[in-house]
C-alpha cells in the first residue's frame, strides 16, 4: 500500500484547541513529526503534541523555520527535512506532520509536502484543518472576524507594511500575522486608517505567557514574532448593517 503523509493542525499553542480528527489523526500514524528550529527548543507544536501522544512516537525534524533572507540554506534545511521525512516513510505506512494552525495556511507543511511528492512517488498527502490564530484571537478578544458582505483580508507583515497599508485602505476586517518586529509600523499604519482603536493583538495564545491586548496600547516596542492582530472596519449601521 502507498505510504501516507498527513499535515495535523495543531491549532496555536492551547491543546485543547486540537480537534478530535486532529488527534486521532496523531495517535493512528506510525510516527509524528514535528519541526524545530536548528537552536533545538521545544516549538509550540511539539509541545500540544506530547499532550497526546508519547515522546518516543514524535520525531524532531530540523526546519529553517525563521529563515528569510539566505536562500541557500532555507533551501538546504527543506532538502535535509525531506530526506529525513522520506526515510521515515521508507520505514512507516503512516507519517503525520503536526504544525500550528492550519496546514494550509502559511505553514511549513506546503513545502515539505511539495518535497516528499517528489522524493517519494505515490505517496498519499492529506491534511487535517486546525483552528488558527485569528479565529483563537477573535474568540479570546471578543473581536468579530466578519459581518454581513464583508471581505476578510489575511496579510503575512514579513511581506512589508506597503502590503498592510494597502489592505488597511479598503473594506473589511483586516487581520496580520507574524508582525511582532513591525510593531511600530503597523501602530503607525493602524492610525493613518482610522483603525487604530477598534484594533486588538495577541501573542502566546493559550500559554502561560499569553498576552491579548488593545491595538492602541501599542507603543513601537517589538513584540513576539508570532504576534496576531485583528483589525475590523468601522461598524456604524447596528444589528445587521453589514448585510
Amino acid at each position: 500500500m502507498s505510504s501516507r503523509l498527513v499535515g495535523v493542525g495543531v491549532g496555536p499553542g492551547d491543546p485543547e484547541l486540537v480537534t478530535v480528527k486532529g488527534v486521532n489523526a496523531l495517535r493512528a500514524a506510525d510516527v509524528v513529526v514535528v519541526p524545530v528550529m536548528d537552536t533545538g527548543e521545544r516549538g509550540r507544536a511539539e509541545a500540544t503534541v506530547l499532550h497526546y501522544v508519547p515522546a518516543e512516537k514524535v520525531v524532531r525534524v530540523v526546519f529553517a523555520l525563521n529563515e528569510r533572507t539566505d536562500r541557500a540554506r532555507r533551501e538546504a534545511a527543506w532538502d535535509a527535512a525531506g530526506a529525513r521525512v522520506a526515510e521515515l516513510l521508507a520505514g512507516h505506512r503512516s507519517v503525520a506532520f503536526a504544525t500550528i494552525g492550519d496546514p494550509n495556511v502559511y505553514s511549513t507543511f506546503t513545502y515539505l509536502a511539495q518535497t516528499i511528492a517528489e522524493l517519494v512517488p505515490g505517496v498519499v498527502v492529506e491534511t487535517v484543518p486546525g483552528i488558527t490564530a485569528m479565529q483563537d484571537l477573535a474568540a479570546r478578544s471578543g473581536a468579530v472576524l466578519t459581518e454581513g458582505t464583508e471581505p476578510l483580508t489575511l496579510v503575512p507583515v514579513t511581506a512589508g507594511s506597503a502590503v498592510l497599508k494597502e489592505a488597511l485602505a479598503g473594506p473589511g476586517t483586516v487581520v496580520a500575522y507574524k508582525f511582532g518586529r513591525q510593531a511600530a509600523e503597523v501602530a503607525e499604519a493602524l492610525a493613518e486608517n482610522g483603525r487604530l482603536q477598534d484594533a486588538v493583538w495577541g501573542s502566546a495564545l493559550g500559554l502561560p505567557e499569553e498576552s491579548v491586548r488593545p491595538a492602541a496600547e501599542l507603543d513601537g516596542t517589538p513584540l513576539p514574532y508570532l504576534s496576531t492582530l485583528i483589525a475590523p472596519p468601522r461598524r456604524d449601521g447596528g444589528r445587521g448593517g453589514k448585510l
